[in-house]
């Protein structure tokens, strides 16, 4: 759990070692260096990747899919705040670090561990580190969300772009991050309204039917949907649905190239 927890607290400096690829090393020495525009600058937009580095990092692992689908698994069952939000973001948090722990683990390897030994530079680092990531995403994305932004892209770093395919090894792959990582989120949203809608089937069946008893023998006034929740609540736990549903999200990930 230490490890895991170090290996987390790395991987924010992502976006650091991104700025430094651009911006260089931030050599600030304390005094009136400090005061220079550049160094200013720099550790300006420095402060600012790191604000966002939770979300990025967020974005290119497993956790989109799974904190929606667990959304759609509340609507569905009709229960307003329960488990409350803190309770599915912890789940979602911990699931991710399960099915990217072979990725984070990759990149710890090949990438921050070398550059906190001072073994490499930063974007070797940098590159190092994304590649793990970068796989990941080309096994799960989809090959029509990935063209659309390929083809948007200028013509000049379309010819550089090496898609996945029988003869092509997975270090040969080369696909623009800013193209790959938007078409991963919405493949990953998909894929996150297709396992919703089959969540809604069983409990929309469920309200159906206690509609239907209900109005044939003249309760009008009684909502459905009080009378159906205890008894969805029931088929749910009986079914044992937290651990089909945890199963199907697991195995619903492709392992990276």
């Amino acid at each position: 759990m230490k490890k895991t927890a170090l290996l987390t607290l790395a991987l924010l400096a992502i976006p650091a070692l991104a700025l430094a690829q651009t911006a260089g090393p931030l050599n600030i020495n304390v005094g009136n260096d400090l005061l220079n525009p550049r160094h200013m600058f720099q550790i300006i937009a420095l402060i600012t990747v790191l604000s966002v580095a939770p979300s990025l990092l967020l974005m290119v692992t497993s956790f989109t899919r799974l904190i929606i689908v667990f959304s759609f698994l509340r609507s569905a069952m009709g229960l307003q705040s329960s488990p409350p939000n803190a309770v599915l973001v912890a789940l979602s948090l911990f699931l991710t670090s399960f099915i990217m722990m072979p990725t984070f683990q990759a990149a710890w390897n090949q990438g921050l561990n070398p550059y906190l030994n001072n073994q490499i530079d930063e974007q070797q680092a940098f590159h190092r580190t994304v590649q793990p990531f970068e796989r990941f995403m080309v096994a799960n994305v989809r090959e029509n969300d990935l063209d659309l932004f390929l083809n948007f892209l200028p013509k000049d770093e379309q010819k550089n772009v090496v898609l996945p395919g029988p003869d092509v090894k997975p270090d040969q792959i080369a696909i623009p991050l800013q193209a790959l990582i938007p078409a991963f989120l919405i493949s990953e949203l998909r894929r996150a309204f297709e396992i919703g809608f089959l969540i809604f089937i069983p409990f929309l069946v469920i309200d159906l039917a206690v509609a239907s008893i209900l109005m044939s023998i003249g309760m009008m006034m009684l909502p459905p949907v009080t009378v159906a929740l205890p008894f969805k609540i029931i088929f749910f736990v009986l079914v044992d649905g937290w651990h089909l549903l945890t199963a199907t999200l697991i195995q619903s990930f492709h392992p990276p190239l």
